[in-house]
């Protein structure tokens, strides 16, 4: 039948020395193919964590990133207000509403006491003639005034016995005109 195996020689027998049979191979291989799999499977979890962390980080940062620009355009908007309320004629025109006047020449006081300069008072200048003035916003309709209440003829009293007035209050003027326009970012 079949002739047994003949003993190798030469080459043959030193590579078959330094190969180890089956049998004992496989279990010997098996904690080798668990920890190759254990590392990798490591490796991978390792990596999602690790790219989701930095997901996480690049969102943040854009968030971030579009807080500090919306911050930046409100700061501008503000500065250009406060840009705005404080050139000359602005302050000026705000302090003439709230009753204010230019002073007169200034007077200084010397370190031993003296005064130095002539100090005058300030005083309002003279105001327009109060006589009535013509224009769109004199009335809105025929029988109406500014405020609402029904128009008079030129000349007649009020049931108190004043004149109408024919502009509005410029003690209550300034209240309206001296709230700040809203802003908002972006603009």
């Amino acid at each position: 039948m079949s002739k047994p195996a003949a003993p190798l020689k030469g080459r043959a027998a030193r590579l078959a020395r330094l190969m180890p049979s089956t049998g004992p191979s496989t279990a010997a291989r098996t904690p080798f193919v668990l920890l190759v799999v254990l590392l990798l499977g490591g490796g991978l979890i390792t990596l999602l964590l690790l790219n989701s962390a930095l997901n996480e980080g690049s969102f943040r940062l854009s968030e971030l990133k579009r807080d500090t620009t919306e911050l930046t355009d409100e700061q501008q908007a503000l500065q250009r207000d406060v840009d705005s309320r404080s050139q000359p004629d602005a302050l000026e025109r705000r302090a003439r509403e709230l009753g204010m006047v230019p002073g007169g020449s200034p007077a200084f006081l010397n370190p031993d006491g003296t005064v130095r300069g002539n100090p005058t008072e300030a005083t309002a200048p003279p105001s327009p003639s109060p006589g009535p003035t013509p224009g769109p916003s004199a009335s809105t309709g025929a029988g109406t005034s500014v405020a609402g209440a029904p128009a008079m003829p030129s000349g007649a009293t009020s049931p108190s016995g004043s004149v109408p007035a024919t502009e509005p209050d410029p003690a209550t003027a300034p209240a309206a005109e001296s709230t700040p326009p809203p802003t908002s970012p972006g603009r």
